[in-house]
C-alpha cells in the first residue's frame, strides 16, 4: 500500500515542477494522474497553476506586442545588394 501511496500522490514540489513542464512539453499519462491526483487536495497547488497560466498569458501578449514586423523580402533584397556591392 505504501509503494502504491507512493506512486500516486506528489509532494508540493514534484507538481509544481509537472505544472510548470505542462507549459512547455506533454505530460504522460502517469504524470497527468499524479498532477490531478495532487490538485484535488492542494489548493496551494491549484492556485499557482492558476497564477502561472495568468503569468504566461501576460507574458505572451506582451511578447506579440513588442515583436517588430520583419520585411523578409525586403531584407533579402538588402543582403542581395549588400553582396553585390562586395562583388
Amino acid at each position: 500500500m505504501k509503494k502504491l501511496m507512493h506512486i500516486l500522490f506528489l509532494s508540493c514540489r514534484k507538481a509544481t515542477e509537472l505544472i510548470d513542464k505542462r507549459l512547455l512539453f506533454r505530460l504522460s499519462f502517469r504524470e497527468k494522474l499524479q498532477l490531478t491526483l495532487h490538485k484535488t487536495m492542494c489548493s496551494a497547488c491549484r492556485m499557482y497553476e492558476k497564477q502561472g497560466l495568468l503569468i504566461e498569458k501576460g507574458i505572451a501578449s506582451q511578447v506579440k506586442e513588442i515583436t517588430p514586423r520583419i520585411d523578409v523580402e525586403q531584407v533579402k533584397k538588402n543582403i542581395e545588394k549588400k553582396l553585390e556591392e562586395k562583388e
